[in-house]
C-alpha cells in the first residue's frame, strides 16, 4: 500500500505533519519564496500554541530575512488578529504559523497579502512558481533587516474593530455568565480579557493555558466539547463558547449545555447581521440550507462557493456581501470588522442578540428552521477520485449536480456533498435533509457507493 503523504499545499497555504513532511528547511524555503514575492518591507509573523510553533517561526523568520524583509513578530495570537493587524499596518504581507483545527502533530503556514487576506488564485499561482523554481531573492549583507516585536497593539486593534459594530454597554449591562473552552490555543491569550474586561461577562473558563497541550480534539464541534457542555451546566452559564487553536472558528453551547450545530451558529449571526445591514450572503457549498431560509426572510440572496475561506472571501468581495462564512466549520466572516473568519465577532454578535431580545441562546436557536445534518470522512487512494465521483452520479441519476468543489448532489428534499479535504488526505462527506431518517438513509447510500 502506498505511503500516505501528509503534506498539502492548498487554498490557505502549506500544511502537513511536522517532522517527516513539514520540516524547518521547507518552511524556510517557502518563507523565502513568500518574501521574494511580496518584496522588501515589513512582514507580520504570528503563531498558535503548538509545540512545533517556535521551531517553525525561527525558520520562517530566517527565510524572510534572507529575502530582505523586515519581520514583525506578534507572538501567540489568533489568526484573525494577525490578519487585521497585517492589513491595518500596511505590511507587505503576513504569515500565521498554525494548523488551525488539525491535530497537534500538524502545523502550517497561512499566507496573507498586504490587505490581511488569504492569497487569491493568481497570487498563489505566482508564489508557487517562485517556490518550485527556487527563484528566491538572496539579500546581501546591507539588505538584511531586523526582527521587531509588537505584542499588544494587534489585540487592541482587533477588539476596537469588533466594538465598532456592537452595543458593548448593552452587553455589559446584562452581566452574562459565560463558559469558555479555548483548547489552550491562541485564544487563551486574548479571549478571557475580551469577555471579561471588554464585554463585562462573568467568565468560567477551561483550557486557557497557552503553555499546555490541547486537551481535546482541536476542532470545536458538538462531539468534542463535552467538557464545555458540562461546565455550562455546572456553573449555570448563559452561553458557552468553544474555539479552535488559532481562534478563527467558533462553537456555541446553549444555557442547558447543548452544543449547537455550527451551521445554526452561523445562521444566528447571519440573521443578526441582516437585521442591521442591507446586503447578500456568501457561504460554502457544505453550509446548511438554514442560511438560505434566513436570507429569504430578509429578502436577500445566498451565493455559494467551494470550501475554503479564501474562496468565500473572493466571492464576498465580488458581490459586496454583508455577511458570510462556512457553517460546517464554525467560520463567521463580517467584512466591516475584516474579511476573515473571526470567532470574536461571532461571540460579540450573539451576546448582543441575547441582550437586545431578552432571549436565551437556546430560544434563539429554537426559532431557526429545522434541518438534520450528518458529516463524516473516509480515506481514499490518490487517482481514484474521478471514478468515485462518477459512481455517485450514477447512483443518484435524478440529482441536480454542482461540480465546482468535488460533487454536490441536490435532491428535492435534501443534498449530499462529497469533496477532497483541503487540509488532509481524506474525502469529506456531508448530507442534509428535513428528517433524521432521510439524512441517515442518504448518508448510508453515499458511504456504500464510495466503498463499492
Amino acid at each position: 500500500m502506498p505511503r500516505e503523504h501528509l503534506l498539502k499545499i492548498g487554498v490557505s497555504g502549506i500544511r502537513g505533519v511536522v517532522g517527516e513532511f513539514l520540516t524547518p528547511s521547507l518552511a524556510l524555503a517557502f518563507a523565502q519564496a513568500f518574501g521574494s514575492y511580496v518584496g522588501p518591507g515589513r512582514v507580520v509573523v504570528g503563531r498558535d500554541t503548538r509545540t512545533s510553533g517556535p521551531m517553525l517561526q525561527h525558520a520562517v523568520q530566517c527565510g524572510l530575512l534572507a529575502a530582505g524583509c523586515e519581520v514583525v513578530d506578534v507572538g501567540v495570537l489568533p489568526t484573525p488578529t494577525i490578519q487585521i493587524y497585517t492589513g491595518a499596518t500596511r505590511a507587505r504581507g503576513g504569515l500565521a504559523i498554525t494548523a488551525s483545527h488539525n491535530p497537534p502533530e500538524y502545523n502550517a503556514l497561512k499566507l496573507f497579502n498586504s490587505h490581511g487576506l488569504f492569497f487569491n488564485t493568481y497570487e498563489r499561482t505566482e508564489l508557487l512558481d517562485i517556490y518550485h523554481q527556487s527563484d528566491f531573492h538572496q539579500a546581501e549583507n546591507d539588505e538584511i533587516r531586523r526582527v521587531s516585536h509588537d505584542y499588544e497593539v494587534p489585540r487592541r486593534m482587533h477588539v476596537e474593530c469588533v466594538l465598532q459594530h456592537v452595543d458593548a454597554e448593552r452587553i455589559r449591562a446584562r452581566g452574562f455568565r459565560v463558559g469558555l473552552d479555548a483548547v489552550n490555543g491562541a485564544g487563551s491569550v486574548m479571549t478571557p480579557g475580551f469577555l471579561t474586561d471588554t464585554l463585562g461577562c462573568e467568565l468560567h473558563a477551561i483550557s486557557i493555558d497557552p503553555t499546555k497541550i490541547f486537551p481535546r480534539v482541536a476542532e470545536p464541534r458538538p462531539d468534542t466539547l463535552g467538557d464545555l457542555a458540562q461546565l455550562v451546566r455546572d456553573r449555570r452559564c448563559d452561553i458557552g463558547f468553544g474555539q479552535d487553536p488559532d481562534g478563527d472558528r467558533l462553537a456555541v453551547a446553549d444555557e442547558n449545555g447543548n452544543v449547537l450545530d455550527n451551521d445554526d451558529v452561523l445562521a444566528l449571526v447571519v440573521d443578526a447581521a441582516l437585521e442591521r445591514h442591507a446586503g447578500d450572503v456568501v457561504v460554502n457549498l457544505t453550509t446548511s440550507s438554514v442560511v438560505d431560509d434566513i436570507a429569504r426572510l430578509h429578502g436577500r440572496r445566498v451565493f455559494r462557493t467551494p470550501v475554503g475561506e479564501a474562496n468565500v472571501v473572493e466571492t464576498m468581495q465580488a458581490v459586496k456581501a454583508v455577511i458570510g462564512g462556512e457553517g460546517s466549520n464554525g467560520g463567521i466572516i463580517f467584512p466591516p470588522v475584516h474579511l476573515c473568519r473571526d470567532s470574536y465577532t461571532g461571540m460579540a454578535f450573539l451576546l448582543e442578540r441575547m441582550a437586545a431580545t431578552g432571549c436565551t441562546i437556546g430560544e434563539l436557536a429554537a426559532r431557526l428552521p429545522r434541518y438534520y445534518r450528518k458529516l463524516g470522512k473516509v480515506a481514499f487512494e490518490h487517482g481514484k477520485l474521478g471514478p468515485l465521483m462518477q459512481s455517485l452520479e450514477e447512483h443518484f441519476p435524478n440529482a441536480k449536480l454542482d461540480r465546482s468543489d468535488g460533487l454536490k448532489l441536490i435532491l428535492d428534499d435534501a443534498w449530499i456533498h462529497v469533496r477532497a479535504s483541503n487540509t488532509e488526505p481524506l474525502l469529506r462527506l456531508a448530507a442534509e435533509a428535513r428528517s433524521e431518517d432521510r439524512v441517515e438513509q442518504l448518508y448510508g447510500d453515499v458511504h456504500r457507493a464510495l466503498e463499492s
